[in-house]
C-alpha cells in the first residue's frame, strides 16, 4: 500500500540538500519540520508556520526531543504570510492540510481561501530544481473544497515552468492525496 507521507518525503529528498532553505507551511506537531530540519542540516534553514500557539509548543518540543540542529524558526502566523518571513528562494516546501493531529479540535482547519493564497505564494518562492508538496484530506467538507480548488488551480499552471503531479488512490475518493509541484533545473 502507498504511504502518502513517505512518498512526499521521497519527492522532497530528490530536491533538498544540506545547506538549503525549506518551509513547512502547516507545522502542526512538527513532524515535517523535523524531517526538513534534518534534511538541510546545520547550515540549512527551515521556517514553519501555524496559527495555533499549541502547535508551536508541540513542534518545538518535538524538534528538541529529536535532536534537530538549531536551524529552524517557528512562526505563529497563517501560511499565506510566508513571504513576509522567508525572503530567500526555497528548495522545498510542504503543506499537510486539515487540522492539528491529536488536538481533538477538528473545527480549526486550513481554509481554501488562505490555502490557495499560500500555495500561490509558495510556488513563487520556489528556486530552480525545487519542489512543493501539498497533502489534501478530502474526508471533511473543507478538505474536499480545498482539493477541488487546488486541482483546478494547479491544472492551469504552465507545463513549461512546472511539473505538477497528483498522487491519489483512484478506488478510494475520500483517501488523502497529494500534489508535487516541481521546478526544472536551469540550463
Amino acid at each position: 500500500m502507498i504511504d502518502l507521507l513517505n512518498m512526499q518525503k521521497q519527492f522532497i529528498s530528490s530536491h533538498l540538500s544540506e545547506g538549503d532553505t525549506a518551509v513547512d507551511f502547516t507545522m502542526g506537531n512538527g513532524y515535517d519540520t523535523v524531517f526538513l530540519s534534518r534534511s538541510v542540516g546545520k547550515e540549512g534553514r527551515v521556517t514553519a508556520f501555524d496559527i495555533q500557539p499549541s502547535a508551536l509548543l508541540s513542534a518545538s518540543k518535538n524538534l528538541r526531543s529529536c535532536g534537530c540542529p538549531e536551524n529552524w524558526r517557528l512562526v505563529c502566523a497563517s501560511h499565506e504570510r510566508a513571504p513576509e518571513f522567508v525572503r530567500d528562494k526555497i528548495k522545498a516546501g510542504m503543506f499537510n492540510l486539515g487540522y492539528l493531529p491529536g488536538s481533538g479540535n477538528k473545527s480549526v482547519t486550513t481554509s481554501r481561501v488562505t490555502t490557495l493564497a499560500a500555495v500561490k505564494n509558495a510556488i513563487e518562492m520556489l528556486d530552480e530544481d525545487a519542489v512543493l508538496t501539498t497533502a489534501v484530506y478530502p474526508g471533511h467538507p473543507e478538505g474536499r473544497a480545498e482539493g477541488e480548488l487546488l486541482t483546478n488551480f494547479l491544472a492551469s499552471l504552465s507545463r513549461f515552468r512546472y511539473s505538477v503531479s497528483e498522487i491519489r488512490m483512484a478506488n478510494s475518493p475520500d483517501s488523502p492525496f497529494f500534489f508535487a509541484i516541481e521546478t526544472p533545473k536551469k540550463k
